[in-house]
């Protein structure tokens, strides 16, 4: 555009693409792709952002070129899939990222989804790579990069552990698929150098996604500390979506849901009844002894069978009285 007129300057016919939902590289693919090879990945997320299409001759040069992507940094490659997983078209594109022989390059671990089958009585959807799709296609624009790459890695560990089910004798199973996934997720987050805080929130939904189907049978200690993983809201919705994409049971769903809303915050996170210091004083040496014990007084106080100190005093007493005793002897 001039900056004097106004007037739009077009030497390649740019609008005309624009009407027609086309992305095309300008001037000869291959040479554009060769200055920057980044834009094989920037051609994807903004044909999956527009809903356009991608340029047959620009689609071939890039499937031509998809290998070289590994020359540019991973810093970049991280950036721009984070941008195409929270744009609000995530599906379309990964499902276009494979298309282009992208996917099995940047992230083959996620490529190695496809054709995993699930046991169709939790997963009618179909396999793992369309459950994982489903998922992806319900987050919006705006969605926080952890828990959309959380809902990319969560199933990551099935492949590796799938077991049909003439193996199992009953149905296919996916043994350990939460432990195998938690270190892949490791592996590729460290490839992509993610930050140590993101890191550690997209690996803890992973390695929670599961924990969903027990909550009904939970004791309030178990339960009160599920929720208060840090950033619970994104653990909430990652099961939501999985429910949705699957099964659609959203029983465990609402059970949290009603429990949060119904729960003062109080009961969730109460204060401590006593504290190390209060432990000394009852004449227990310092050591491991006193985690030990301010833990159980924890797990009763979340129980609701302590509310008070002089309670959390006696039970201290009385469940480890048999230590005290050794102290007393041994003349403290």
């Amino acid at each position: 555009m001039r900056h004097d007129t106004g007037e739009i300057l077009d030497f390649v016919d740019g609008q005309a693409d624009l009407r027609a939902g086309i992305i095309r590289a300008i001037g000869e693919p291959d040479r554009r792709f060769a200055e920057d090879k980044l834009r094989m990945l920037r051609a994807v997320r903004f044909a999956a952002r527009f809903g356009y299409e991608i340029e047959p001759e620009t689609f071939k040069a890039i499937r031509k070129h998809a290998r070289e992507i590994k020359q540019v940094s991973r810093e970049r490659i991280r950036d721009e899939l984070t941008k195409l997983l929270t744009e609000g078209a995530a599906r379309q594109g990964f499902e276009l990222l494979d298309l282009c022989w992208l996917l099995e390059i940047v992230l083959p671990e996620i490529a190695a989804l496809e054709g995993v089958e699930q046991p169709p009585e939790y997963h009618p959807e179909g396999d793992v790579w369309i459950h994982t799709l489903m998922m992806l296609e319900g987050l919006p624009a705006g969605v926080s990069p952890t828990l959309a790459w959380g809902v990319l890695l969560h199933d990551g560990g099935k492949p590796a552990t799938f077991r049909s089910a003439a193996e199992t004798g009953d149905r296919i199973r996916f043994d350990g698929h939460v432990d195998v996934g938690v270190a892949m997720g490791r592996e590729i987050l460290g490839r992509l150098r993610f930050s140590n805080d993101d890191t550690e929130q997209i690996l803890a939904l992973v390695e929670h996604h599961m924990k969903f189907k027990d909550v009904k049978r939970m004791r309030p200690a178990t339960l009160k500390r599920f929720v208060r993983l840090p950033h619970f809201a994104e653990h909430l919705a990652l099961h939501r979506l999985d429910c949705l994409s699957s099964h659609r049971n959203l029983e465990a769903y609402e059970f949290v849901e009603n429990f949060l809303r119904l729960t003062p915050p109080e009961v969730v996170r109460p204060a401590k009844l006593v504290t190390g210091e209060d432990v000394l004083r009852l004449g227990y040496v310092a050591g491991p002894l006193i985690g030990k014990i301010l833990t159980e007084v924890e797990e009763a106080q979340l129980n609701g069978e302590l509310g008070s100190k002089e309670e959390a005093i006696g039970f201290i007493t009385s469940r480890f009285r048999q230590k005290e005793g050794e102290l007393k002897r041994s003349g403290r």
